[in-house]
């Protein structure tokens, strides 16, 4: 099963070292990892995706609990979180192409940032789901380069 987990720490030397040895220490392979300040200065969120066994997770999370600089965790459900993820590619971009691909950006209200005369440069932000389907039809056009964030997540209050 899939899972996020949100972690809200005291910004410290360290405390993502003990987060990430919590997750490898129990075998859970990290799939993504997001961490930022917060609105104060001395609080970061950190947004952990992970795929892995329910109870085994669960033991992860009362431990995350327990660790000294950790302030909340909430392991999020479907349904209860607001979670985006933003990307950043480079795809060929012939004079043809141009115009298809730019439709396409307009479509999932994508930000070309950059224009070269081989290229366009382009960032997405959205759901899972949405970014998926644009990578895809990117695809045929050819992908040069791509640099994603990993999602960040927030629960649905």
């Amino acid at each position: 099963m899939r899972h996020t987990i949100s972690v809200v720490v005291q910004n410290r030397f360290g405390v993502l070292t003990r987060i990430a040895g919590l997750f490898s220490g129990r075998g859970f392979n990290i799939d993504t990892l997001n961490v930022g300040p917060t609105q104060n200065d001395k609080i970061s969120r950190m947004t952990i995706v992970v795929v892995g066994n329910d109870q085994v997770l669960e033991q992860v999370v009362k431990q995350l609990k327990k660790l000294v600089d950790v302030l909340e965790v909430h392991d999020f459900k479907d349904g209860d979180v607001i979670d985006r993820e933003l990307i950043l590619l480079r795809v060929k971009a012939t004079a043809a192409a141009r115009p298809e691909v730019m439709q396409i950006c307009d479509i999932f209200r994508a930000k070309i940032v950059d224009v070269q005369s081989a290229s366009l440069s382009i960032e997405v932000t959205g759901d899972e789901s949405k970014i998926g389907k644009f990578l895809q039809l990117m695809k045929s056009f050819g992908i040069l380069e791509l640099s994603r964030t990993g999602r960040i997540a927030l629960a649905r209050r």
